[in-house]
Protein backbone atom coordinates (compact mmCIF):
# COMPACT_ATOMS: atom_id res chain seq x y z
CA UNK A 1 0.00 0.00 0.00
CA UNK A 2 1.01 3.62 -1.08
CA UNK A 3 2.02 5.74 1.83
CA UNK A 4 -0.35 8.97 2.54
CA UNK A 5 0.26 11.91 0.75
CA UNK A 6 0.73 15.21 2.86
CA UNK A 7 -3.25 16.45 1.38
CA UNK A 8 -5.11 16.44 4.74
CA UNK A 9 -6.16 19.29 6.68
CA UNK A 10 -6.16 19.27 10.34
CA UNK A 11 -8.10 21.49 11.91
CA UNK A 12 -5.29 23.78 13.47
CA UNK A 13 -4.58 24.35 9.68
CA UNK A 14 -1.58 21.90 9.34
CA UNK A 15 -1.64 19.91 6.37
CA UNK A 16 -0.50 16.20 7.18
CA UNK A 17 0.26 13.07 6.16
CA UNK A 18 -2.88 10.73 7.23
CA UNK A 19 -5.02 8.25 5.75
CA UNK A 20 -8.31 9.98 6.99
CA UNK A 21 -11.35 10.09 4.62
CA UNK A 22 -12.96 13.42 4.50
CA UNK A 23 -16.35 14.63 2.57
CA UNK A 24 -14.87 18.10 1.41
CA UNK A 25 -11.44 18.78 -0.84
CA UNK A 26 -10.28 22.48 -1.31
CA UNK A 27 -7.12 24.11 -2.08
CA UNK A 28 -4.81 27.05 -1.02
CA UNK A 29 -3.09 27.59 -4.56
CA UNK A 30 -0.75 25.73 -5.88
CA UNK A 31 2.16 24.70 -2.89
CA UNK A 32 3.05 20.70 -4.38
CA UNK A 33 5.62 19.50 -6.99
CA UNK A 34 3.78 17.35 -9.33
CA UNK A 35 6.82 15.81 -10.22
CA UNK A 36 7.03 14.35 -6.35
CA UNK A 37 3.67 14.80 -5.15
CA UNK A 38 5.25 16.50 -2.50
CA UNK A 39 4.48 20.09 -0.73
CA UNK A 40 6.74 22.80 -1.47
CA UNK A 41 7.98 24.87 1.91
CA UNK A 42 5.09 27.39 1.71
CA UNK A 43 1.76 26.24 3.21
CA UNK A 44 -0.75 28.61 0.54
CA UNK A 45 0.12 30.61 -2.52
CA UNK A 46 -3.51 32.61 -2.22
CA UNK A 47 -5.39 34.19 0.28
CA UNK A 48 -8.46 32.18 -1.46
CA UNK A 49 -8.17 28.82 1.34
CA UNK A 50 -11.32 27.61 -0.88
CA UNK A 51 -13.29 24.49 0.80
CA UNK A 52 -14.70 22.27 -2.61
CA UNK A 53 -16.83 19.59 -2.94
CA UNK A 54 -15.43 16.18 -3.85
CA UNK A 55 -17.80 16.10 -6.61
CA UNK A 56 -18.53 18.04 -9.34
CA UNK A 57 -20.19 17.62 -12.40
CA UNK A 58 -18.62 14.38 -13.04
CA UNK A 59 -15.02 16.17 -13.20
CA UNK A 60 -12.23 13.37 -12.15
CA UNK A 61 -8.94 14.58 -11.08
CA UNK A 62 -5.44 12.43 -10.74
CA UNK A 63 -4.21 14.36 -6.87
CA UNK A 64 -1.10 16.21 -7.57
CA UNK A 65 -0.26 15.19 -10.59
CA UNK A 66 -0.15 19.35 -12.15
CA UNK A 67 0.31 22.63 -11.07
CA UNK A 68 -3.42 23.77 -11.38
CA UNK A 69 -4.03 24.07 -7.29
CA UNK A 70 -3.15 21.55 -4.81
CA UNK A 71 -6.17 19.27 -3.60
CA UNK A 72 -6.46 19.49 0.33
CA UNK A 73 -8.80 17.29 2.01
CA UNK A 74 -11.23 17.83 5.22
CA UNK A 75 -12.88 15.22 7.62
CA UNK A 76 -15.51 17.62 7.31
CA UNK A 77 -16.60 21.17 6.70
CA UNK A 78 -16.30 21.91 10.26
CA UNK A 79 -12.56 21.12 9.78
CA UNK A 80 -12.09 23.45 6.96
CA UNK A 81 -13.46 26.29 8.01
CA UNK A 82 -11.90 25.78 11.25
CA UNK A 83 -8.48 25.54 9.82
CA UNK A 84 -9.14 28.85 7.46
CA UNK A 85 -11.33 28.32 4.74
CA UNK A 86 -14.73 29.16 3.18
CA UNK A 87 -16.87 27.74 0.73
CA UNK A 88 -16.08 27.69 -2.92
CA UNK A 89 -18.59 30.26 -5.28
CA UNK A 90 -17.98 27.86 -8.11
CA UNK A 91 -18.70 24.20 -7.18
CA UNK A 92 -20.33 25.15 -3.74
CA UNK A 93 -22.22 28.69 -5.22
CA UNK A 94 -25.48 27.79 -3.19
CA UNK A 95 -23.31 27.53 -0.05
CA UNK A 96 -20.66 30.31 -0.57
CA UNK A 97 -24.34 32.59 -0.78
CA UNK A 98 -25.27 31.60 2.40
CA UNK A 99 -21.75 31.85 4.15
CA UNK A 100 -21.54 35.13 2.82
CA UNK A 101 -25.37 36.39 3.64
CA UNK A 102 -24.57 34.77 7.08
CA UNK A 103 -21.21 36.79 7.17
CA UNK A 104 -22.79 39.96 6.06
CA UNK A 105 -26.22 39.46 8.60
CA UNK A 106 -23.66 38.85 11.64
CA UNK A 107 -22.66 42.74 10.86
CA UNK A 108 -25.71 44.22 9.58
CA UNK A 109 -23.63 45.56 6.20
CA UNK A 110 -23.57 44.96 2.58
CA UNK A 111 -22.26 41.48 1.42
CA UNK A 112 -18.26 41.35 0.93
CA UNK A 113 -16.77 39.96 -1.94
CA UNK A 114 -14.70 36.88 -2.05
CA UNK A 115 -11.64 38.84 -2.10
CA UNK A 116 -13.17 41.17 0.42
CA UNK A 117 -14.00 37.54 2.64
CA UNK A 118 -10.66 36.30 2.26
CA UNK A 119 -8.60 39.16 2.99
CA UNK A 120 -10.61 39.28 6.72
CA UNK A 121 -9.95 35.93 6.63
CA UNK A 122 -6.35 35.84 5.81
CA UNK A 123 -5.76 38.17 8.80
CA UNK A 124 -7.46 35.51 11.32
CA UNK A 125 -5.35 32.55 10.24
CA UNK A 126 -2.07 33.22 11.58
CA UNK A 127 -0.60 35.32 13.99
CA UNK A 128 3.35 35.05 14.58
CA UNK A 129 3.46 32.24 12.38
CA UNK A 130 1.13 29.90 13.86
CA UNK A 131 -1.99 29.27 14.00
CA UNK A 132 -4.14 32.61 15.71
CA UNK A 133 -6.19 31.53 18.42
CA UNK A 134 -9.53 33.43 19.21
CA UNK A 135 -10.86 34.14 22.56
CA UNK A 136 -13.84 31.95 23.53
CA UNK A 137 -17.16 34.15 22.68
CA UNK A 138 -19.14 31.85 25.48
CA UNK A 139 -19.44 29.05 27.18
CA UNK A 140 -18.46 25.96 24.81
CA UNK A 141 -22.16 24.18 25.07
CA UNK A 142 -23.36 27.26 23.84
CA UNK A 143 -21.66 27.87 20.64
CA UNK A 144 -23.21 27.29 17.68
CA UNK A 145 -22.39 23.78 15.66
CA UNK A 146 -19.59 23.38 13.78
CA UNK A 147 -17.35 25.82 15.96
CA UNK A 148 -13.98 24.17 16.78
CA UNK A 149 -12.48 24.88 19.92
CA UNK A 150 -9.14 23.56 21.88
CA UNK A 151 -8.49 22.50 25.22
CA UNK A 152 -5.01 20.53 26.28
CA UNK A 153 -4.02 21.02 23.00
CA UNK A 154 -6.61 19.02 21.12
CA UNK A 155 -9.43 20.14 18.74
CA UNK A 156 -13.07 19.72 19.86
CA UNK A 157 -15.34 20.81 17.67
CA UNK A 158 -19.25 21.72 19.44
CA UNK A 159 -22.58 20.00 18.03
CA UNK A 160 -25.19 20.06 20.09
CA UNK A 161 -23.37 21.84 22.87
CA UNK A 162 -21.24 18.84 23.10
CA UNK A 163 -17.53 18.37 22.75
CA UNK A 164 -16.46 15.95 20.20
CA UNK A 165 -12.99 15.31 19.65
CA UNK A 166 -11.07 15.75 16.58
CA UNK A 167 -8.48 12.95 15.96
CA UNK A 168 -6.60 11.89 12.61
CA UNK A 169 -9.45 8.41 12.79
CA UNK A 170 -12.51 10.89 13.28
CA UNK A 171 -14.29 12.43 16.42
CA UNK A 172 -13.79 10.53 19.59
CA UNK A 173 -17.28 10.87 21.51
CA UNK A 174 -18.42 13.83 23.31
CA UNK A 175 -17.23 14.72 26.74
CA UNK A 176 -17.46 17.73 28.78
CA UNK A 177 -14.21 20.16 28.72
CA UNK A 178 -13.37 21.52 31.91
CA UNK A 179 -11.16 24.07 30.85
CA UNK A 180 -10.75 25.52 27.19
CA UNK A 181 -7.54 27.33 25.56
CA UNK A 182 -9.83 29.63 22.67
CA UNK A 183 -11.44 29.01 19.79
CA UNK A 184 -9.75 27.72 16.37
CA UNK A 185 -12.55 28.55 14.14
CA UNK A 186 -11.46 32.29 12.71
CA UNK A 187 -14.22 35.15 14.66
CA UNK A 188 -16.05 36.20 11.09
CA UNK A 189 -16.35 32.52 10.22
CA UNK A 190 -17.31 32.04 13.76
CA UNK A 191 -19.81 35.14 13.47
CA UNK A 192 -21.42 33.47 10.13
CA UNK A 193 -22.22 29.98 12.06
CA UNK A 194 -23.59 32.24 15.03
CA UNK A 195 -26.09 34.10 12.47
CA UNK A 196 -27.17 31.00 11.14
CA UNK A 197 -24.97 29.49 8.44
CA UNK A 198 -24.99 25.43 8.77
CA UNK A 199 -21.92 23.57 7.86
CA UNK A 200 -21.90 20.11 6.96
CA UNK A 201 -20.51 17.59 9.39
CA UNK A 202 -19.75 14.02 9.65
CA UNK A 203 -22.44 11.63 9.54
CA UNK A 204 -20.20 9.67 12.78
CA UNK A 205 -21.27 12.56 14.50
CA UNK A 206 -25.03 11.09 14.45
CA UNK A 207 -23.47 8.32 14.64
CA UNK A 208 -22.01 9.20 17.99
CA UNK A 209 -24.75 11.17 19.25
CA UNK A 210 -27.40 8.34 18.34
CA UNK A 211 -24.48 5.74 20.86
CA UNK A 212 -24.57 7.96 23.51
CA UNK A 213 -28.12 8.78 23.85
CA UNK A 214 -28.83 4.89 23.66
CA UNK A 215 -26.33 4.51 26.50
CA UNK A 216 -28.24 6.50 29.10
CA UNK A 217 -31.62 5.21 28.25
Amino acid sequence: MNAPLQNRVTPFGDIVAISQRGLFTGNRGIIHDPASKMLLNRRWSSKAWLVCSCEYKGRRRDVMANRSWTELFFLDEAVALAAGHRPCFFCRRDDAKKFRAAWAGARAKAELSAAAMDAVLHGERMEGGRKRIHPLPGPPSELPDGTVVVASGSAYMIADGRAFRWTEHGYEPSRKLAHTEGMLTPHSTFMALRAGYRPILHPMIGTLRLAQRDRLV
